[in-house]
């Protein structure tokens, strides 16, 4: 495996290297080796797996299996600790340029913390792919207040933190005082009062800025024609509400209910899901497949139904 990055003159060592290396040349990488079996077996792997850069037949000894330029040992364990890690180095690198910066043995402090807080290592590399800003994050500053958060304001209990940064990984990204209280705060004015449900089924809510986010789409809801309250009912049965684009999901969906199906404000405060569906794979061919059998039925039958019991509601009311 060859990976290039464009700020390193040549490609970094290969994991061969790795097996002569003193383990106080890469101690951060012999530390994932000994935390996780898994990990120890995948840089076996990764040195002995034959390629046509390192055939299994034997060698002169004068010929290497890869080439080794000649690297800072931290750039090479970095790059190396990374991959065995299962997060692409070259994306993470180019995501947060800071890390280039950063030392092993900070990120070693940063990924020891997270395994002590109940994270998996095989979660490492979706929960650092999608946030490569944890890498250099302050554990004291920035990854504590976050723990602390699920824990005393959601009250999360310390088995379930795992499940909750995993649905929302963005969490351990974003600021206590500057983002995620200030979203509580508002959602739970708005009527969110189940902490239990913005932890396990929401997160994503409290990532979502109040003033360019949450705010204009509830606007946005209340300029068709809808009170604020009725707007508010709406999202608190259908919370994904706040997730969705306004320009790519409510304007076209909201034209073709009024448009096309003829629906009103009044069909959206029965059945607010509507805006969860697909335009062009669920709610066109539905309601096409209707006005041809000259069938009328509300929105959320004509949505919610699976294929099979949607074409058995066709025949029935056709016979």
């Amino acid at each position: 495996m060859v990976i290039h990055h464009p700020w390193l003159p040549c490609p970094p060592p290969s994991p061969l290297y790795l097996s002569t290396c003193p383990r106080s040349t890469m101690p951060f990488l012999h530390f994932l080796c000994a935390s996780c079996p898994a990990t120890a077996r995948l840089v076996v792997t990764m040195s002995t797996k034959p390629s046509a850069l390192s055939p299994s037949s034997p060698t002169s000894g004068n010929d290497f299996p890869l080439p080794l330029p000649d690297l800072p040992a931290h750039v090479s364990e970095k790059i190396l600790s990374l991959e065995v890690m299962g997060v692409d180095s070259g994306r993470v690198l180019a995501l947060n340029p800071a890390l280039r910066a950063a030392t092993p043995d900070s990120i070693h402090s940063i990924i020891s913390y997270l395994l002590s807080k109940g994270i998996h290592h095989k979660d490492l590399p979706r929960i650092l792919g999608m946030c490569p800003t944890i890498l250099t994050s302050s554990i004291r500053s920035d990854l504590s207040p976050v723990f602390a958060f699920l824990s005393r304001d959601l009250r999360v209990p310390a088995s379930h933190i795992r499940r909750v940064i995993n649905k929302c990984p963005r969490l351990l990204a974003s600021s206590v005082r500057d983002q995620l209280r200030p979203a509580l705060i508002y959602l739970h004015r708005l009527g969110f009062r189940d902490a239990r449900v913005l932890a396990y089924q929401e997160p994503v809510l409290l990532v979502s800025s109040v003033e360019k986010t949450l705010i204009p789409k509830l606007q946005y809801l209340v300029g068709l024609g809808l009170s604020r309250e009725e707007a508010v009912a709406m999202v608190l049965r259908c919370p994904g509400l706040f997730t969705f684009s306004i320009e790519n999901n409510f304007k076209p969906k909201h034209e073709y209910l009024v448009r096309e199906i003829g629906g009103s404000l009044e069909d959206l405060k029965e059945f607010p899901q509507y805006f969860a569906f697909s335009l062009e794979k669920r709610i066109k061919p539905r309601h096409q497949q209707l006005r041809e059998s000259e069938v009328n039925v509300p929105l959320s039958v004509m949505l919610k139904s699976t294929d099979e019991e949607f074409k058995e509601l066709i025949h029935k009311m056709n016979t």
